[in-house]
């Protein structure tokens, strides 16, 4: 028997709130190894660098040496913000579309190729709507580097950033470094959504676990792998763009393409 209309629709809602509740609470968690990995990135940016540069736990420990553990947790705010939207849709999306598509009773039954362009435009999807919050994150991230040096952060917090950006770069300011990032979004959900897809058939299908944790996480790790491997050129773009404010003379000279062939991009992830 077919679902009906209203419990199709009160399971689209549930699994857009658990899904944003999943992505918050892994947010938290996580985001001292996404302020590392920012900080990271914009290491040598324009030639601002001072000293050698550093590994993930020279900068973890640098970071919370000169400011805190709270430095750690800096831009969490629009972080969480951007998860609520970005999470959200871009794996509501991909299960909607998937399910859509297949062919016969099994939802499925879609091969890895579709699984992928329908995982990249479900993630174009998200970003677009979530990328004002990822430039207010990546912005606030970068602050702590002026509190070091003596300087006043470029923002309080996540609504006087919102405030500024748009009196002084426009409402298109916030959407500021928008190419790279919906690049990295299409191959962050191409390599990690169909991927996990993919492998989470593979293992059960194969006998390695049955349709439980295990099977879960092992499809995890490797889609988080492979998205990781794909996005991360485009994600070094994205991160220092995104810390350009329009009206920085930098940002009059830099462009998605010089900034993609630069040999800093991997060196970074």
């Amino acid at each position: 028997m077919a679902p009906s209309a209203a419990a199709m629709e009160q399971d689209f809602g549930l699994r857009l709130v658990l899904t944003s509740a999943s992505a918050v609470a892994a947010e938290s968690v996580t985001f001292p190894i996404d302020m590392t990995k920012t900080r990271l990135q914009l290491q040598g940016e324009m030639g601002r660098t001072q000293g050698a540069k550093k590994g993930a736990v020279g900068m973890a420990l640098h970071i919370a040496k000169d400011e805190g553990i709270a430095g750690l947790y800096r831009g969490l705010s629009p972080a969480l913000l951007r998860h609520v939207f970005y999470t959200s849709i871009r794996i509501v999306s991909y299960e909607q579309i998937r399910n859509h598509v297949h062919t016969g009773d099994d939802k499925h039954n879609v091969s890895v190729t579709k699984k992928a362009f329908i995982g990249g435009a479900s993630g174009i999807i998200g970003q677009l709507i979530a990328s004002p919050a990822d430039l207010v994150k990546v912005r606030m991230q970068s602050d702590g580097r002026l509190i070091k040096m003596g300087q006043a952060p470029r923002y309080t917090g996540l609504v006087d950033a919102f405030a500024k950006i748009v009196k002084t770069e426009g409402v298109g300011g916030l959407w500021r470094g928008v190419g790279p990032n919906v690049q990295r979004a299409f191959l962050v959900n191409m390599g990690e959504l169909a991927c996990y897809d993919a492998a989470k058939q593979l293992v059960i299908e194969k006998g390695f676990f049955g349709d439980n944790i295990g099977a879960h996480t092992c499809a995890s790790v490797m889609s988080g792998l492979s998205a990781t491997i794909l996005s991360c050129p485009a994600d070094v773009v994205k991160t220092r763009m995104m810390n350009q404010a329009r009206h920085d003379p930098a940002s009059a000279s830099q462009n998605f393409f010089p900034l993609f062939i630069a040999r800093p991009c991997l060196q970074s992830c």
